[in-house]
This record gives structure tokens, C-alpha cells and sequence, in this order.
């Protein structure tokens, strides 16, 4: 993509967050349809609907959970907290009630930061019957001693849980998972933008020839990737690589998760991408904590998925709460965070081994059309001493994205020196994609 394509991009799946933001999502209800829905104009989503009750591992899909209103009144009728100005000040899957308190008797329903006074946090209650509501703590320390009536119209009904999935077919059946979030409320980071750059993502690579296939499943966090694994066993043979996005949209340095297993091919590729950007990034071990990838790389599935954010969960101040707004995501961050995953499936989609048909010694390679006027290098990503090291490291045992490892140059680079020497003849590709069946 030129840079206007670029800026173009990151300014489309902002507006779209931006369109999202309102929608009150949770792990189920109608909140997670509109927004599939309305994602499935981007994309043709299916989505699925999982019954309540389902047996999923050792979960059970929950009831689903709908809310029409919710607020809280002072003596005077005055509405002093109100789900309608802020999705955030109800507890998520709060139980429906109306009834008249002490606010002695309704403080503990009511949930704050104090060292964040002017926020509003994010809660949520799924597996356990509850109600309450989240406000800044500046209003709670305003509110004044006397009776409050408390209203929430609310239900939990043998519904479905409900997630969409994508398929894009390549060559070959060989998958790249793609899995984010869509379960949080008005949080713009911490869901919205993942989604955002998924779909940005997916419409990229339906424009493109691929050589492997896509899936992308927008999923309520925890309960929905569960529930996709524990529907779709058949499909783990032909996931060879995978990435969960999330918080993609901030100004933090980009940060990616490895796999449960450390060396996939999906961390050597994210790695590669991040070290060779000459941005500033971050790289995690593996830890069984946080988004799904932690459910992928369950010991019994061990499937090859890593995360890619930015600012990782909990380490920014307006994580999970309200200051999780939109003018917290740039459109230029989500934009930079599209373009890396680019690079890294780049690499997965490219990535091969070859064998120098010249081996003894270095080939003439002004002979071949490949040497640069004045034995100057050329520039763009035509090198002449990246065409060296794979003609030097070709022996049939070494990936290109070794090359580039260890060479320290972009995949790209390595990727253009061994076309040109592929096409010159100096070269043999060793592993040719499998067709699909």
C-alpha cells in the first residue's frame, strides 16, 4: 500500500470504531449482533449462535444477557448515575431490580477508581449474579446521604452466544488464524480497534493471491474462543499459524506475545518484522495470562497463535475504563499496526527454502544482469550483498527468514534477492506449496 492508502485506511477503521463505540457489547446479547451485523457490511461475516447450556471443555455457554435501561435517582428524582450517557456505569450482566435503599446500603453496589476520580471504570459480573454500577468516584464522594431508587431493566434468558468467522481460501488448506474480541462495551482500544484492523486486514487479503488460507473469528473474549475450539477440532490440523489482535490503535510501541511454544513460525516472522522496522517495540515470552492466545495454546491444542498489540493490557492508565475513548486510538497507530501484520503475513505467506545452484565459490553476477553499474549497490529493496548472503546460505537447510535473521535485513530484501537469483537460474526453490484438496 502507497502512504495515501495508508492514511486512507487508518482514517476508515477509525470511523468504523468510531461507529461501533456506542454499541453496549458483553459476552452475549444483542449488542455482539449489531455489531456483527454491522462488521458483516465490511466483510461477509457468518455468524454463529451457540445455545445456552452447550457443553464447551469444561465450560457451559451462559445464559444471554440484554439490557434495555438502568439508573440510579437521588430523593429529589434527580438521575445521578445513567446507563443511557455511558454503557460503562452498569455492571456488566447486572440482574434486573428496582427497589428504594440507604445510600449506607447502596455503596457497596457501586464500583470507582479513586486514584482515577474523573473515570469511570469497567466492570462485569458473567458467572456470578450480581448488580451494581460504576461511576467517577469524584460523583460518589458528591453524593448526598438519603434514599435512592435503584432501576435495572435487564434480562438472562436461554439465548446464544454469538461470533462471526470469516474464511478466505488460498492455494493451499493451510490456515492463518485470526482472532479478536468483540465483548467489551465502550472501550476503543482494548476491542474496538482490533476488530477494526482485522477487518482492514481481511479485506486486504481477499484482494490478493494467497498462498494460504485465512480464518478470522470476532469472538467474545475467554468464553468465545473456548466455545470455537471446542466446536471446531477439525480445523486445528490445518492451523499453522495464528495471531489474536488486540489494543491495536494507541500510540505505545507495538508489542507481540509469543506462542506457547516460543519458536513458531509466526514469532520468528513478528520478530523479524518488529526488529527490522526501525521503530521502537516490545517482545513478551509467553505467559498464561490475558487474551486468547492463552486459550489457543491450551496444552491439549497448542495451536501456534501469538498477540499483537500495542500497549499491552493493564500497562496504560486508561485501560478499562473511560478514558478508553476515541480520542485514545490514532488513526495512524491502527494503521502502523495493519501495516506490520502485513509485513509479518509477508513473510509466512513467502518464506522458503532454496538451493544455490552455483555453490563453488561466488557466481559472476554481472554475468547474470545482477550487479549494480560501478559495482555500486542499487537502491530500493534491490540489494547486491543481500543477494550474497542467500546465495551463501542457500544449501537447502536454510529458510529465507533465516537469512534474514541472521543478516540482520528486512524479509523483504532477502525475499527480492532470492527472486531475482531464482530467475536469474543461480537458484532452486526446495519446498513448493502443497495445492489444497
Amino acid at each position: 500500500m502507497t502512504p495515501s492508502d495508508i492514511e486512507a485506511v487508518g482514517l476508515a477503521m477509525h470511523a468504523l470504531a468510531t461507529e461501533l463505540y456506542p454499541h453496549c457489547r458483553s459476552i452475549t446479547g444483542d449488542g455482539v449482533r449489531t455489531t456483527l451485523k454491522r462488521l458483516s457490511r465490511e466483510i461477509p461475516l457468518t455468524i454463529h449462535e451457540v445455545p445456552t447450556g452447550t457443553e464447551v471443555f469444561d465450560w457451559t455457554v451462559p445464559e444471554e444477557w440484554n439490557i434495555r435501561e438502568a439508573w440510579i435517582k437521588d430523593a429529589k428524582g434527580r438521575k445521578v448515575v445513567d446507563f443511557a450517557n455511558h454503557n460503562l456505569h452498569l455492571l456488566g450482566y447486572s440482574v434486573p431490580v428496582h427497589e428504594k435503599m440507604s445510600l449506607a446500603d447502596l455503596k457497596p453496589r457501586l464500583f470507582t477508581v479513586p486514584e482515577q476520580p474523573d473515570l469511570i471504570p469497567y466492570r462485569t459480573s458473567y458467572y456470578k449474579k450480581n448488580w451494581g454500577f460504576c461511576l467517577p468516584h469524584r460523583d460518589l464522594e458528591n453524593l448526598e446521604e438519603g434514599e435512592y431508587e435503584v432501576f435495572i431493566d435487564s434480562d438472562h434468558t436461554q439465548g446464544s452466544l454469538s461470533y462471526g468467522e470469516y474464511f478466505i481460501p488460498g492455494a493451499t488448506t493451510e490456515e492463518v488464524l485470526i482472532s479478536c474480541h468483540t465483548c467489551h462495551p465502550s472501550l476503543a482500544n482494548d476491542n474496538l480497534a482490533g476488530s477494526a484492523v482485522a477487518v482492514a486486514l481481511a479485506k486486504q487479503l481477499a484482494s490478493q493471491p494467497r498462498r494460504l488460507s485465512y480464518r478470522f473469528c470476532f469472538i467474545p473474549g475467554t468464553i468465545g474462543s473456548i466455545t470455537w475450539l471446542a466446536t471446531n477440532p477439525n480445523v486445528y490440523p490445518r492451523i499453522k499459524h495464528g495471531l489474536v489482535l488486540t489494543c491495536a490503535g494507541d500510540e505505545g510501541a507495538v508489542t507481540y506475545k509469543k506462542s506457547r511454544s516460543g519458536i513458531a513460525m509466526i514469532d520468528r516472522a513478528m520478530q523479524q518484522v518488529l526488529k527490522t522496522s526501525g521503530d521502537k517495540y516490545h517482545v513478551e515470552e509467553f505467559h498464561p495470562y490475558g487474551y486468547d492466545e492463552r486459550q489457543y495454546g491450551s496444552p491439549g491444542i497448542n495451536l501456534p497463535v501469538g498477540c499483537l498489540m500495542r500497549s499491552p493490557h493493564g500497562t496504560f492508565p486508561e485501560y478499562h475504563t473511560s478514558a478508553d475513548n476515541l480520542d485514545f486510538i490514532k488513526p495512524h497507530c491502527m494503521a502502523d499496526t495493519l501495516t506490520k501484520t502485513l509485513d509479518a503475513i509477508e513473510v509466512l505467506e513467502s518464506n522458503a527454502c532454496f538451493v544455490n545452484l552455483k555453490p563453488m565459490c561466488e557466481p559472476k553476477l554481472g554475468k547474470y544482469g545482477l550487479y549494480g553499474d560501478g559495482g555500486g549497490q542499487r537502491t530500493g529493496e534491490f540489494s547486491e550483498l543481500a543477494l550474497l548472503w542467500v546465495l551463501n546460505q542457500s544449501d537447502g537447510t536454510n529458510d529465507l527468514l533465516a537469512i534474514a535473521e541472521r543478516s540482520g535485513m528486512t524479509f523483504r530484501k532477502i525475499l527480492t534477492a532470492a527472486l531475482s537469483l531464482e530467475k536469474a537460474g543461480l537458484l532452486r526453490r526446495e519446498n513448493q506449496p502443497t495445492p489444497a484438496t
